[in-house]
């Protein structure tokens, strides 16, 4: 039987013990688990950020791996904690929306809240659910126990509004929703959405944050030195980068500024 995968997705940074405890809590219930860290490096706080983050990774790990997903600004009040069932991933989360990317794509097949204190630790702390909830449910998950062991179906658990493209005329719109390590402008323009304007007669213009983007290339290596340029990234979104810098310094782009995909001006 193949080891339990248990992948961690945290605001936590790694300055801090915070991440590291959240493993040795599930060692202590799964000692045979593999443990992933997709990142705990997501901005603090930023769940809308970190529900794009998920949604851009989960599909890319094999079937019954468990994600563990704590970017909780409200941690110890009223919000519920969750574990959801999709596709062929389990996920454990708080309910504040960080499951809607993945929800989104593929509807889930059950929700449940964490209710059942049997699969927390003995003692929950107002300032540490991942620790005390999250992590131990995802392990006794892990173990073998079904979804519905751990708490009440819902199906009121919260949703985000994540912005996506809008067709106003002969213009798609959308915006900036990550700046990624290397400056790297990634937007909301999905290559389909794209393709679409190209069925239209004339040629298209990019502008992002009000800025002209003079060409659409297919790989970083095609990008000239002090050129920026656009192209399909690899979660097939509409991206803007630079030669060997970044873009979004070069450009004063932030994440939530305005991209435009209009027609009149050569995009080639």
């Amino acid at each position: 039987m193949a080891k339990p995968i248990i992948a961690f997705l945290t605001d936590f940074g790694t300055r801090d013990h915070y991440a590291g405890v959240l493993k040795g809590v599930v060692l202590s219930i799964v000692p045979e688990a593999t443990l992933i860290d997709l990142s705990h490096d997501l901005p603090a706080h930023d769940v809308a950020f970190a529900a794009r983050e998920l949604a851009a990774t989960y599909k890319y790990f094999p079937p019954c791996t468990i994600f563990v997903v704590v970017v909780d600004p409200g941690v110890g009040s009223s919000r519920r904690g969750l574990a959801a069932e999709v596709g062929d991933w389990r996920f454990v989360a708080p309910d504040n929306g960080v499951l809607t990317g993945v929800f989104q794509e593929v509807p889930p097949k059950r929700v449940v809240e964490l209710t059942e204190r049997r699969y927390a630790r003995p003692t929950v702390s107002r300032t540490f659910e991942g620790r005390d909830r999250f992590a131990p449910a995802a392990a006794w998950l892990a173990k073998g126990i079904q979804l519905v062991a751990l708490g009440r179906v819902i199906t009121d658990f919260q949703q985000l509004d994540l912005p996506k493209p809008r067709q106003d005329g002969d213009v798609l719109k959308g915006e900036v929703v990550r700046i990624d390590h290397f400056g790297n402008i990634v937007t909301n323009l999905d290559r389909k959405a794209c393709e679409r304007m190209t069925n239209g007669s004339g040629a298209l213009r990019l502008t992002v944050g009000g800025r002209s983007i003079a060409r659409l290339v297919s790989t970083f290596t095609e990008i000239g030195a002090g050129e920026i340029a656009a192209l399909f990234g690899s979660t097939d979104h509409l991206e803007c980068a630079a030669h060997a810098e970044s873009a979004a310094t070069a450009l004063g782009v932030s994440v939530g500024d305005p991209v435009e995909l209009g027609r009149q001006v050569n995009v080639s």
